[in-house]
């Protein structure tokens, strides 16, 4: 399944979020707009605002607050990749120089402000002080999730619970969040609302996951990033972690050393000794875990193709190869 495929249903929203995206990117300073319409044509999986959209349609709702949103989540989407990357030093993003490469760190983090404020513009004109807290709170959390995982780095002591409250504060609050708002533009209950953000949760943990089991596995040409990057800046993640708890005395020395000293010598011998224990295989078993919890949520929204494309959804969270 393609993401094409699978957006299909959406095509005219989809339409309508680039064509609010556009519109709301629009700055008097020639910076701002320069910026972020490099950063927003780079594409993406827009899987944080097509989540929102799928929700609010398989429930039935017949507005237009669901374009305006989706294009709110993807400006905070925007803007951690943007901050993100001037932490990281990151130098390719989606097969393309980062911004922070193009336009220095200085840019890259003056118009991720940007994208945030303006974000919180679009949320206010709503007029709904659920739609408010529910972003007010996840791009708190986010924050959070990026300080939790600075704390983190080089730290080979980082067990599998802690590494989890990173993953879920960092990525999946958001998945979460959209969900959630599409639960609530289709008039859900509370319970509703929070059986929707569990789905949207177990689905963002899950493309997590996968993308760590990507950098070690992935081809760098179809994910757009290097390979070994996590390990380069020093980031104990799941597979990695799993190498220290299971693997050999030697292996495990060897990825300690790694995560604490960072850089790209030890990388060799790193994938060696994650695929040689199975990290990649038991990393992916978690993965599925997850997103077969977040269908399981879904099972009793009624029949359409919308609820079809998010259980394809589910499937494509842990099947991708980028």
């Amino acid at each position: 399944m393609q993401l094409e495929q699978l957006y299909a249903p959406l095509a005219s929203d989809m339409e309508a979020v680039n064509g609010v995206i556009r519109k709301r990117l629009h700055s008097e300073v020639a910076l701002i707009s320069q910026v972020s319409e490099y950063i927003i044509a780079a594409g993406g999986k827009r899987m944080r605002p097509a989540l929102l959209l799928l929700v609010a349609n398989a429930l039935g709702y017949r507005g237009t607050h669901h374009h305006e949103l989706a294009a709110v989540v993807e400006f905070i989407h925007t803007a951690t990749l943007l901050h993100d990357d001037v932490v990281d030093e990151s130098d390719l993003r989606r097969g393309r120089s980062t911004a922070n490469a193009l336009f220095g760190n200085a840019a890259a983090v003056l118009v991720g402000d940007f994208l945030y404020s303006r974000a919180f513009q679009m949320m206010v004109g709503i007029e709904d002080m659920r739609v408010m807290r529910v972003l007010a709170d996840a791009t708190n959390v986010i924050a959070e999730g990026e300080v939790l995982q600075l704390l983190n780095v080089h730290n080979a002591d980082v067990s599998v619970e802690a590494y989890l409250q990173v993953i879920h504060y960092k990525t999946a609050t958001l998945f979460e969040a959209a969900a959630r708002l599409g639960a609530i533009l289709g008039g859900l209950n509370e319970a509703g609302q929070e059986r929707m953000a569990a789905f949207g949760r177990h689905i963002g943990t899950a493309f997590q996951l996968i993308d760590d089991v990507l950098d070690y596995s992935g081809d760098e040409e179809a994910t757009g990033k290097h390979l070994g990057d996590d390990l380069a800046e020093g980031k104990p993640t799941l597979p990695l972690i799993h190498v220290m708890l299971h693997g050999s005395a030697t292996q495990a020395a060897l990825v300690r050393q790694a995560i604490e000293e960072g850089g790209r010598e030890a990388f060799p011998a790193v994938i060696e000794a994650v695929k040689d224990c199975g990290a990649l295989e038991a990393t992916c078993v978690f993965a599925r875990q997850e997103a077969e919890q977040a269908a399981a949520l879904i099972s009793d929204l009624p029949a359409s193709i919308f609820k079809d494309s998010l259980l394809q959804l589910c499937s494509f969270a842990v099947a991708r190869q980028h």
